[in-house]
């Protein structure tokens, strides 16, 4: 049998060499690495076989092939034939591929959207295995999976990144859980860095990292608000002791919002360099050995603290986990890990024990995510909700418990709220993307709110 892996990021390439070398991936005569730029930009981001390592890392596998390559000039994500199209591109991948009539099995980063989702209906009687997405596998499926696809569902592979955690991706089909000890992916960030001369990065000890995310490319902050967040990272590093801070731009943004922090630096009288290299940040710390490792909710903030025992802060997590829309976004699970175990300082689940409160709060919020998906966690959120709101209200939206009609009752918002709330949303999105119209309109609403509440 003939396995096509498939990996979109530099990560997950890491991710999978460290699985196989542990025996994780399940029997195959030959190993596929499918690769799948998953930038939203690949035409100028560094292509994946670029990246420093990245021979070392195919060596694990039997053939390299890059499906962008073949689909240019669309992108891997556009990627979605029509069911006609289906056995014409199964000819084509196998003949460009080498695969001949040989069986197919799939080991996909995501079944929930393309191009994984084509694969899995190009080959569309191959059994699947899902590897992890970093933090992301802790969430729930975001869409709806037919009957047909969860039957071919063999088993996810995750690394445990927060210790003890169950992944709740696929929750709700009957899928064996496989999990990749953090020992085993240090030892191919080690090997990595192994590869490298400190001396050419340049690296300055005892400085803080500051690792930066593109939260602006996806429209989940404007510009203005990420850089008063990267600000805050700032202040952190300086009341952490740190008299220079190196900043990791995210791959995906522009040069501009460094540029900016330069300057918001200096007025803080702290050193600043920006690092620009396709290096990891979980390699990038592992050479550079940080004061501290400081973001948003960075994957790099929890592999840097439980797999690399690095200080770490966060910033920035309990206004994202408000800003964060619709309520169902995918990032959110990943926010509320970040913030329950680095700002409200919960334990993981394999140090609490039975005590654990990480599970029950991200179970709540995955039912509050994907309720119609998994109606079965219903019982167990109203539980957790109607003890412990008070203490986790963060992470959950008033408005979604009242459309549930969860506990507590009194945290429902009223008519006369429900209609503040929406002119302040109006006006938000005003803000962004400076209409004055509707700014207008989020004044109106406001006043015609507030007259209502009189």
């Amino acid at each position: 049998m003939i396995q096509l892996i498939q990996a979109s990021a530099y990560f997950q390439v890491v991710s999978l060499a460290a699985m196989a070398d542990a025996g994780l991936l399940p029997d195959a005569d030959r190993r596929v690495l499918v690769l799948v730029n998953g930038s939203q930009m690949p035409e100028i981001t560094t292509p994946l076989r670029e990246n420093p390592g990245f021979e070392a890392l195919a060596a694990r596998f039997d053939d390299v092939v890059d499906l962008g390559e073949l689909l240019w000039p669309r992108r891997p994500g556009q990627f979605n034939p029509r069911n006609e199209e289906l056995p014409l591109f199964e000819k084509l991948l196998r003949h460009r591929w080498d695969l001949g009539e040989e069986r197919v099995s799939l080991v996909l980063e995501s079944i929930q959207v393309n191009p994984a989702q084509a694969l899995a209906r190009i080959f569309f009687d191959a059994p699947i295995s899902v590897h992890s997405d970093g933090l992301m596998s802790y969430g729930p499926t975001r869409n709806k999976q037919s009957m047909q696809m969860l039957q071919r569902l063999r088993e996810t592979i995750h690394i445990d990144l927060v210790p003890g955690l169950e992944p709740m991706l696929l929750l709700e089909a009957p899928v064996q859980r496989k999990v990749l000890g953090l020992e085993s992916l240090a030892a191919v960030f080690a090997e990595l860095a192994a590869d490298l001369d400190p001396a050419e990065l340049d690296l300055p000890s005892g400085a803080a990292l500051v690792v930066g995310q593109y939260l602006g490319s996806l429209g989940i902050l404007d510009a203005a608000t990420e850089l008063e967040l990267h600000h805050g990272m700032l202040l952190a590093a300086r009341e952490a002791g740190a008299s220079e801070v190196v900043f990791k731009p995210h791959p995906s943004s522009g040069p501009t919002a460094a540029l900016q922090l330069r300057a918001r630096a200096e007025s803080l009288d702290l050193g600043f360099r920006i690092l620009q290299t396709d290096l990891l940040a979980e390699t990038v710390i592992t050479l550079m050995k940080p004061l501290v490792v400081i973001s948003c909710f960075s994957t790099a903030l929890i592999s840097a603290k439980y797999m690399l025992g690095t200080p770490v802060i966060a910033v920035g997590t309990g206004e994202l986990l408000q800003e964060l829309s619709p309520y169902q976004n995918s990032n959110r699970i990943p926010v509320s890990i970040v913030d329950a175990l680095l700002v409200q300082k919960l334990q993981t689940p394999a140090e609490a024990g039975p005590n654990d409160e990480l599970t029950p709060l991200l179970r709540a919020v995955a039912y509050c995510m994907q309720y119609q998906n998994l109606p079965g966690l219903r019982e167990e959120a109203a539980a957790f909700l109607a003890v412990d709101y008070s203490r986790f209200a963060a992470h959950f939206k008033r408005r979604r418990l009242a459309a549930l009609d969860l506990p507590p009752t009194w945290a429902h918002p009223t008519r006369a709220n429900r209609r503040r709330a929406w002119a302040r949303s109006v006006k938000r999105r005003a803000l962004r993307v400076g209409s004055r119209s509707l700014e207008k309109l989020a004044r109106k609403l406001h006043e015609t709110s507030t007259r209502v509440s009189r």
